[in-house]
């Protein structure tokens, strides 16, 4: 016979097995998720793709000594823009605003008819591959749109000005020195041998 101590234990270690066992759902972290508008985009990502923002598709650019023409617009006092450099950045930048925002509805609106398509069940391999292929080139030609924008400034900065902005926008050091700190990087030398 078992002492009541070691038929408790028995009867607490039994019940904690059926309860793990029970079938209770598990927490998912897409739970809420299913009552989006567009079950893959936030609200906060519609309202990016259709106000044209830059959502970090230009950091290729940014990151590599070349400007944007939002933030050089920003800091235009600062970093000493003349009249023909503010005209020619404002042209890049309202190119490139108008057809970030065309190609944000255009994702936005595919990604509603892939969401409705999945609702509705109406979707068999080929529509699906036709739909997430033309969601991809959407979201490529946006890609393009915002790097060409920072691309086009090449020519319109100057070094100084360019060195400035960087240092304005809390860049610390130019990209090509960026190697020097990176401790995988070895150079010859007595240290290394």
């Amino acid at each position: 016979m078992l002492c009541t101590t070691a038929r408790r234990s028995l009867l607490a270690t039994i019940a904690v097995a059926l309860t793990a066992g029970s079938g209770t759902a598990q927490e998912s972290p897409y739970a809420g998720l299913e009552a989006r508008a567009i079950k893959a985009l936030s609200t906060a990502e519609i309202a990016a793709y259709l106000a044209g923002d830059g959502m970090g598709l230009a950091l290729a650019a940014e990151l590599n000594n070349l400007p944007g023409p939002r933030h050089v617009l920003d800091l235009a006092d600062s970093l000493g823009l003349s009249a023909a450099q503010r005209t020619a950045v404002q042209a890049t930048f309202d190119t490139m605003l108008r057809q970030a925002r065309e190609l944000g509805g255009a994702i936005v609106a595919a990604e509603r008819e892939l969401d409705a398509a999945f609702a509705g069940a109406s979707l068999d391999r080929e529509g699906l591959e036709a739909r997430t292929a033309r969601i991809a080139e959407l979201r490529g030609r946006l890609r393009f749109t915002h790097l060409a924008a920072h691309l086009d400034l090449r020519g319109v900065l100057t070094q100084e000005q360019t060195e400035s902005y960087r240092r304005l926008r809390g860049y610390a050091s130019s990209p090509g020195a960026s190697h020097q700190h990176d401790p995988a990087h070895r150079h010859p030398g007595p240290s290394n041998r």
